[in-house]
């Protein structure tokens, strides 16, 4: 004698009870945020990075990462100097990690890559892991171009950290600029970024807000955190003071440029996708 076949009411049931099951089984996805930070200095207008870390600070971020240029540099008699006013700034924001690229004003000589490693507390390049994001660090501070040494360096590290689900590569020059700006997905250090499912490939140097896509991975000019605002100096055009938040939930990331309210700007909100290769190419928030 069969048994009676469930119904496919009864079928529904079981199928949507096992999904809860699951959902509830599943572990959260991990969630926080941290900061991105373009240029301090380069022509310093005074104030501005001062009241960055203001207002960054109130976001309560896990961390800060900066592209460089923390002092103005390029004099070996006043550097050691400006990295204790830098630390002077930075003293009440103490309890946030914050995270050093070396630039061109920072590091452009022997003595002052010593000067660099004792204030940032590592070497030029490094890498480090936050929940599942990984962080590399490369030193192009001498070079408009990642040398020999870095890029062995690059394959080196997401090779060992080919496991995190998130991956950033930060540099002080914007090395890629020409080639992603030109769709060109050919040069080394691209193939290498896609190889190792980098996602988001971040520098400062330019003070100028610009965003390219190639191949799935982004490309990401930050704008100044206190360097001088060059060329045209119009928002419109990516010249403007602000920090960057980033969100990261799971393997899903998204990014919020803050610009700097008055005296210093407009305090407009915009995401990166407001952005484009040549400046702004959306309406942003106000």
């Amino acid at each position: 004698m069969h048994s009676p076949r469930p119904s496919r009411a009864a079928l529904l049931s079981a199928v949507l009870f096992l999904a809860a099951l699951a959902v509830i089984a599943a572990p959260p996805a991990t969630s926080f945020s941290f900061v991105l930070l373009g240029d301090r200095t380069g022509e310093t207008e005074p104030g501005v990075y001062e009241r960055l870390w203001h207002d960054l600070a109130l976001e309560n971020p896990a961390l800060v990462v900066s592209t460089g240029d923390s002092i103005e540099g390029l004099n070996g008699s006043r550097a050691d100097a400006e990295w204790q006013k830098f630390e002077q700034v930075l003293a009440p924001y103490r309890k946030i990690p914050l995270y050093l690229t070396p630039g061109n004003h920072d590091v452009w000589s022997p003595s002052s890559e010593r000067l660099f490693e004792r204030y940032a507390g590592h070497a030029p390049h490094y890498s480090f892991d936050h929940e599942q994001v990984h962080f590399t660090i490369l030193d192009n501070s001498r070079s408009d171009q990642f040398s020999p040494t870095e890029m062995q360096f690059l394959e080196k590290d997401l090779q060992e950290h080919a496991a995190q689900p998130v991956k950033f590569v930060l540099s002080h020059r914007p090395s890629w600029l020409i080639d992603a700006a030109f769709v060109n997905p050919h040069f080394p250090f691209h193939q290498v970024v896609k190889k190792y499912g980098v996602k988001y490939v971040i520098a400062g140097h330019i003070h100028q807000m610009l965003h390219i896509d190639l191949e799935g991975i982004t490309y990401v000019s930050l704008p100044s955190a206190g360097g001088h605002l060059r060329a045209s100096m119009q928002y419109d055009d990516g010249w403007f003071f602000a920090h960057t938040r980033v969100e990261v939930t799971g393997a899903s990331v998204s990014f919020q440029i803050q610009e700097l309210k008055p005296p210093y700007g407009q305090g407009r909100t915009s995401r990166l996708e407001d952005w484009g290769k040549a400046g702004r190419v959306k309406a942003v928030k106000q």
